[in-house]
Order: C-alpha cells, then sequence, then structure tokens
C-alpha cells in the first residue's frame, strides 16, 4: 500500500506522530550531530525531519515519490521540496553528501533499485541514513501509523540490503519503544520507554535506523567476468592472404 501524503501530515500532526518526531529527531542528530556545509538530501516523507538540519547544511532538499504525492516545504520561503520519480533522481551523479530515506524503502517496489539510484547521487565517502520499520515491533504490527505500512525489515534483512546495493552499513541503533497508542498516560512517558529500551536492549524497537556509508569502488559481477574469460575471439586471415 502506497503511502499518502495527506495521512503522513495527519499522523505527524498527532500527539503520537509528535511525539516520533522528537524522539527520531534526537537519533538523527545523535548520529549527525553537524552537517555545515553539507548537500542534504530527504527521500520519502522526509520533511518532518530535514528542518533539525535545515540552517547548517549547505541545502536540503526534500524529494518525494510520485505515488505518495508532494507537500509544500518549508512552509516559508522559497520551496524546497520536489515530486519524483524515486528510481529516476532529478540529480546529478556525486551531487550530495547525506541523505535520509524514511517512509521510503518500506513502500518501494524495488528498494535495491532505490538505494542504487541513491548511491549515484552520493559523492565518494557520502552517507545515508535508512529509517525502516522493524518487523519485531508493535509499530509494524499496527497499520494506525505510517510505519505499519509496506514491508517491514529486520537488522539483518536491511543491512543485508545495503551491502547488496554497494553501502557499509557502520552504525545501527532502534528507537521507538513507546507503544503506538495515542493515549496520554503513554505518551508522556515515552521518554522513559526509550531509555528503559536501550539501557537494556530490547528487540522490540519499533524503527531501524542505520548509516552506511557508499562503498567508491564497484565489485565487478562474476558473470561479466566469465563471460569476457570464454568470449571466443575470432580468427582474422592476415591482409592479403590467398586463399587455399
Amino acid at each position: 500500500m502506497a503511502l499518502d501524503v495527506i495521512q503522513l501530515q495527519a499522523f505527524y500532526s498527532s500527539p503520537l506522530g509528535q511525539v516520533a518526531r522528537r524522539i527520531l529527531s534526537a537519533r538523527l542528530r545523535f548520529i549527525w550531530p553537524d552537517l555545515r556545509g553539507f548537500a542534504l538530501a530527504g527521500v520519502g516523507y522526509a520533511s518532518a525531519y530535514l528542518p533539525i538540519f535545515r540552517e547548517e547544511a549547505e541545502r536540503a532538499v526534500a524529494l518525494m515519490p510520485a505515488t505518495q504525492g508532494v507537500a509544500i516545504w518549508p512552509r516559508q520561503g522559497p520551496s524546497s521540496s520536489a515530486l519524483i520519480d524515486p528510481l529516476l533522481l532529478p540529480l546529478s551523479d556525486a551531487s550530495l553528501d547525506r541523505v535520509i530515506i524514511v517512509h521510503a524503502l518500506e513502500a518501494s517496489g524495488s528498494p535495491k533499485e532505490l538505494l542504487s539510484e541513491i548511491w549515484q547521487t552520493l559523492k565518494p565517502g557520502g552517507r545515508i541514513i535508512v529509517i525502516a520499520p522493524n518487523r519485531r515491533g508493535l509499530w509494524a504490527r499496527l497499520d494506525t501509523t505510517p510505519f505499519g505500512q509496506g514491508q517491514p525489515f529486520s537488522r539483518a534483512q536491511l543491512t543485508g540490503l545495503l551491502r547488496e546495493s554497494l553501502f557499509t552499513p557502520e552504525v545501527t541503533t532502534e528507537a521507538l519503544f513507546v507503544p503506538p497508542l495515542n493515549r496520554a498516560l503513554i505518551l508522556r512517558s515515552a521518554v522513559a520507554f526509550e531509555r528503559a529500551g536501550h539501557a537494556l536492549s530490547l528487540p522490540f524497537a519499533g524503527i531501524h535506523l542505520i548509516e552506511a556509508v557508499k562503498q567508491v569502488y564497484r565489485a565487478l559481477p562474476v558473470s561479466n567476468q566469465r563471460a569476457r574469460k570464454t568470449r571466443p575471439v575470432p580468427t582474422l586471415a592476415p591482409t592479403g592472404a590467398l586463399p587455399p
């Protein structure tokens, strides 16, 4: 099921969505404490998280898939959001330093192609943070939030997908140990849930956050190597040779 921008806006306007935004923004800031001078893009519905970096990044853009719809971001000043085909990003190769992927990978029919397209837009040594629902977490089991839509991932699945797409995972963490319920008592205890979850290393967090770095050198597929070795070489007669 494709995520809809109206539903995403409604979620982040709700008390539960505001709590999720604060928790995930804190994790993002912990991983990336300073983005001064970097070119940043968000793929999916990242406009909920880009504001924490907007003032310091050299530039920040929100790239929203056509199946999701686009919302104006930021609300004041020139718009920095665009409606895009996620498998054909409207950016030059090696034009970005950092990319945040949220509400995108789990909704994509071709997650490896999406990551490969993002790989192309990153500079050598560029980094991404993938935010995706944990298949073991409660947030993926309830469809009352955007994180309950699409395909959730285990940590092994997500890191494997990143490696197949020529990224090297470097930082892996979790967030949203708080149950996805719009109840005042639970929301007021969200910080306590997060602290307990991290302290006890509980396996049922709602969200995976993985930072990965772009591998600069692409490996040559084995099938291509074999094809090159076994390709027949035609035998040519010397110029001017007489037929037998």
